[in-house]
């Protein structure tokens, strides 16, 4: 009785055996972020003993419908139409097969990122008619190199203050990017060791330093000084204003404090040109503050960054200082960027130039009475390091000795206008001011108005036709009166 039962019992647990249902694992492959406009493999790799069914790729939208999210299908192989593939043929062996399915996506787009899955059947051992299914997912992200990079100085163009420290700031744009970059600045290519303001997002990166190191700083920069400018030109009038003033003020301004009043600045500004002021056009002038701070100073950082509607991101980095003309003329700034989609920094930069000696052009040359004359500035005078002069100036139009033309004090803008000029403006002085936080600067220009024979010919062509007509009124009131006396004779 034993010896049958138990035969039964492993003829049994063979069958079993016999009839158990394969197994089936499925993974992906990761991938690193891919850079846009890149061919990217993706890998679905498959572990099973049992005999393939199909395989199905779905990218997977981020786009929530009712039910889920929608799965766009991408590539699809099935077994029982299509047996091309000798890598998942089952060669009649019952042993564990590994198999890799791969989908390839040429010239990667933004509309390719997201949830990509690999969804693998097999049959089941015990029954062709049932399927084991599995799946794997993988997140294809894609990143975009910044798009543009610029340097621009906010609150441009801005006027040059003799007697107040201004504060200044460079805004570095950064435009196109995903995921949003890092930016930093550097000063005559070293780099930049700054304060975060509380606005300023993670990304500042090496700029930052420990608070200790912030607080021992802010107790040593930041601060200007008291001192007078001995090296530079001196005028004793814009000295002893610049002494009271400092007087007045009776303390030191720190950094994003109000300065002194600008009463003195608009006074010293606005005061009347004597009408009997002489200067010659070659005189080019050049002001300095009458203000010394510290040569360390303390520079903060911003940096906000907006979504734009294409995926990317807009970054705006800002670096705030208090500008020193003397120490920041002609010194380099440049704003660079890191980003995973770059092999190298990219960059922009600046080089802070003062306007220096305005080059004037006349249009016309030779001004006749009547004509329109335009004075431009045409360009500046620039130093060896500079090709431009940043921040933009503004410039500011004057009549030495009296209004301009349309009866106004002065006129803004790069170009100044007299249309339909008079004699009365012949050997007239204008005066052109260029000015930007880092410095100001004059220069004049004397218009010389000709005679306009056209008009000279039309107006004693007029004065002919007059006593022409004048003559002819004589000789008829005469015969008149030579008519009426012969009537009173008869």
């Amino acid at each position: 009785m034993t010896g049958p039962l138990t035969f039964c019992c492993l003829l049994f647990s063979a069958l079993t055996l016999n009839i158990t249902a394969g197994y089936l694992t499925v993974s992906i492959e990761p991938l690193p972020p891919v850079v846009i406009g890149d061919t990217v493999t993706l890998k679905c790799n498959f572990q099973t003993d049992g005999n393939l069914r199909e395989i199905v790729w779905f990218r997977v939208s981020t786009q929530v419908f009712e039910g889920g999210s929608a799965k766009q299908k991408i590539f699809t192989y099935d077994a029982m139409y299509n047996t091309s593939y000798s890598h998942m043929e089952d060669h009649r062996k019952r042993e564990d097969l590994v198999y890799q399915s791969t989908v390839r996506l040429p010239e990667v787009q933004m509309e390719d990122d997201g949830l990509y899955e690999c969804h693998v059947g097999i049959y089941d051992r015990s029954s062709r008619d049932k399927v084991i299914l599995a799946s794997g997912s993988i997140i294809l992200t894609i990143i975009v190199p910044p798009k543009s990079i610029s340097v621009v100085a906010a609150n441009s163009p801005a006027p040059f203050s003799r007697y107040e420290a201004q504060n200044f700031t460079l805004v570095c744009i950064v435009t196109g990017a995903k995921p949003a970059p890092m930016v930093y600045f550097k000063r005559d290519g070293e780099l930049i060791d700054v304060v975060p303001t509380a606005q300023s997002s993670s990304s500042v990166g090496d700029q930052s330093k420990s608070t200790s190191q912030e607080k021992s700083r802010v107790s040593q920069a930041g601060l200007w000084s008291s001192q007078v400018l001995t090296s530079r030109d001196l005028d004793d009038t814009k000295l002893q204003k610049s002494l009271s003033l400092l007087e007045q003020e009776g303390k030191l301004a720190r950094l994003g404090q109000d300065g002194p009043k600008q009463g003195w600045d608009q006074r010293t500004e606005l005061d009347p040109e004597p009408t009997t002021e002489l200067i010659p056009e070659t005189v080019v002038s050049r002001e300095f503050p009458r203000w010394v701070q510290s040569s360390d100073p303390l520079y903060y950082f911003k940096q906000q960054q907006q979504a734009s509607g294409d995926g990317t991101m807009e970054v705006r980095a800002m670096l705030t200082w208090s500008l020193n003309p003397q120490l920041d003329n002609e010194a380099l700034f440049s704003c660079e960027v890191n980003h995973p989609a770059l092999s190298m920094p990219m960059q922009a930069e600046v080089t802070l130039a003062a306007p220096r000696g305005p080059k004037l052009s006349m249009n016309p040359s030779k001004a006749k009475v009547g004509d329109t004359v335009r004075i431009t500035v045409q360009g500046f005078q620039l130093g060896p390091s500079a090709s431009e002069v940043f921040p933009e100036p503004m410039f500011t139009w004057t009549k030495v000795g009296g209004h301009l033309l349309d009866g106004s004090e002065q006129h803004d803008g790069r170009e100044l206008v007299l249309e339909r000029v008079p004699a009365e403006l012949n050997g007239s002085m204008f005066r052109c001011t260029a000015q930007n936080p880092l410095g100001s600067t004059d220069t004049h220009t004397r218009l010389i108005v000709f005679d306009n024979p056209r008009l000279k010919k039309g107006k004693e062509h007029f004065i002919a036709i007059d006593a022409a007509v004048i003559q002819g009124s004589l000789t008829l009131t005469s015969m008149l009166l030579l008519l009426s006396f012969t009537c009173e004779m008869t």
